[in-house]
């Protein structure tokens, strides 16, 4: 796994979204500017983490996709249900 080339992606893949760029959000009264919420990836040796979920070794296929998907320059599939604008 190259993690250099997760975290150089993960950051090109961060600016695409407009990391740190509030948005506009409707509310009932009016309108107000809102931070999307960052959703965390830890590496770990040997697994990953991905927000609250569950611990996920490197060797199970869904893990693999992830990571693969961030190398590729692309958000995980995973996560386009979720966040069909990126995350």
């Amino acid at each position: 796994i190259d993690f250099d080339l997760i975290l150089e992606n993960i950051k090109d893949l961060n600016s695409l979204v407009g990391e740190g760029i509030s948005q506009v959000e409707h509310t009932p009264r009016g309108a107000r500017l809102r931070r999307p919420e960052p959703l965390p990836l830890t590496l770990y040796q040997n697994g990953i983490v991905v927000g609250s979920g569950a611990f996920r070794p490197y060797q199970h296929p869904s893990t693999q996709q992830c990571l693969q998907d961030i190398m590729d320059g692309f958000f995980p599939s995973e996560l386009q249900p979720r966040y069909p604008d990126g995350v």
